[in-house]
């Protein structure tokens, strides 16, 4: 009777056990994500990195938190693509607005629910202020929108009047106007499936109850490349860039100055070139700008052609990165946007100005300094002479034994001396004649 017991016992505790591992193993793994904001480079990578994500945690659901006015169609035709091509359920939670590309995206989704005051539509293209493109660029998005409705059994020409006010639809809309729906007519008209408050409504809806929630959130290292894109913080890295180069120019050898300056310009185009908004041509164009620049600084004499060409394309190039262009294509590029990247170069401009007059004058009069530079002045009070030539040279001939810019070396009857022009450039083995003298300072021009 005892043994009867405990083989009761173990089979009701193996039983119970796996009905625990059965009701584990069907639990639902639901993935949400946010669309805050507006359709940029930087909101398709956050979707791709998602994507990723749920694809690799086997996901059950998506569920896209939706909040945007809208941004570029080739973003939004990217999201699109990675919704529709995603093997799982997507519901899209509008909360409150889907505007412009906002609509087109949510329309891409299985499955739209809506808060009680949100909205849909309103997708007509429009550039940086606002105005509408041409017609080539409406029947572009009209082609999209029906081709999206179509795919998720929704009404397409209600989907082409959100981009085309010549579009009317009985019952529906007013002709002239751009489509944008309330909660209540896009549930009424099939674009919307219910009004919620919640994600956990819109799971109760489609009667997923026993489930496991994954939030999605960027990595660190994603976090923090997010750090760098925010505009004020890229101009003291532009700052450290310039300022970097130009205390390096000024010491011999490699050091701290030239690995701030490398460090602050990785740590500037990366984020942006992730994000796709630095174009391989852009970054080209900076590194041209740079080599002009160190051209003009060690090749040819004075400041020039090459030195402000060198300037332009740096500046421009930094310029062109913070923008959201497209090649050459500008068109949806906001007033705003441009500002804020012009701002930001101009102000990291005055801040190596400022940071130069401020930061030289402390490194030359500092301790650290003063440990590999001559400070003390050689008096002939003190016993100090200077040596002299001891015949005159002014007058002679000779030829440049090095590039004079203004400073080098030259050749006199087989003597090498120092010496400089008086501001011009002499070429190596050019004819030169001695001009003045003092002490052993010669000044030398062409002959």
């Amino acid at each position: 009777m005892k043994t009867l017991w405990y083989i009761v016992t173990i089979g009701l505790g193996l039983l119970l056990g796996l009905a625990s591992f059965s009701a584990q193993a069907q639990k639902s793994k639901v993935f949400t994500m946010q669309i805050h904001g507006e359709i940029d480079p930087r909101m398709e990578r956050y979707v791709k990195l998602a994507f990723e994500e749920a694809q690799k945690n086997k996901v059950d659901y998506v569920v896209i938190d939706m909040n945007t006015y809208g941004g570029r169609i080739d973003n939004a035709d990217a999201i699109t693509g990675q919704i529709l091509a995603f093997p799982k359920p997507i519901f899209v939670f509008i909360n409150p607005n889907a505007g412009s590309a906002g609509a087109w995206i949510s329309i891409a989704c299985d499955k739209i629910y809506m808060t009680s005051n949100a909205t849909i539509g309103a997708a007509t293209v429009v550039n940086g202020t606002g105005e509408a493109l041409p017609d080539k660029y409406q029947s572009y998005m009209r082609g999209k929108m029906r081709a999206t409705a179509t795919a998720n059994g929704r009404n397409p020409q209600i989907a082409e009047a959100m981009v085309d006010s010549r579009v009317e639809i009985a019952g529906v809309n007013e002709k002239g106007k751009v489509l944008t729906f309330t909660t209540a007519e896009a549930i009424k008209n099939n674009y919307c499936e219910g009004e919620v408050k919640s994600v956990a409504e819109i799971l109760a809806q489609n009667q997923i109850k026993n489930y496991e929630k994954i939030a999605f959130e960027l990595s660190p290292l994603e976090q923090f490349i997010s750090i760098f894109l925010n505009p004020y913080l890229s101009g003291i890295l532009l700052s450290i860039i310039v300022a970097g180069i130009f205390f390096e120019l000024k010491t011999p050898g490699i050091g701290f100055p030239l690995i701030a300056s490398i460090t602050a310009a990785v740590l500037y185009f990366i984020p942006y070139y992730l994000t796709g908004l630095a174009e391989n041509w852009e970054i080209a164009v900076f590194f041209v700008g740079v080599v002009l620049l160190f051209i003009e600084l060690f090749v040819t004499p004075g400041f020039g052609v090459l030195g402000f060409s060198g300037l332009g394309a740096i500046f421009g190039a930094l310029f062109l990165m913070m923008v959201n262009n497209k090649g050459f294509n500008f068109d949806f590029v906001g007033t705003s946007e441009a500002l804020t990247s012009l701002t930001t170069v101009l102000f990291s401009l005055v801040l190596t100005v400022a940071m130069l007059l401020y930061l030289v004058p402390k490194v030359l009069n500092s301790k650290r300094f003063s440990r590999i530079a001559l400070q003390t002045s050689l008096n002939s009070e003190d016993g100090y002479t200077a040596s002299v030539y001891s015949d005159s040279l002014v007058g002679k001939n000779g030829i440049a034994h090095t590039v004079l810019r203004p400073s080098g070396k030259i050749m006199i009857d087989n003597t090498i001396y120092d010496a400089s022009t008086l501001g011009d450039f002499i070429e190596k083995d050019s004819k030169i004649i001695v001009v003045r003298q003092e002490g052993t300072s010669l000044q030398v021009k062409k002959a």
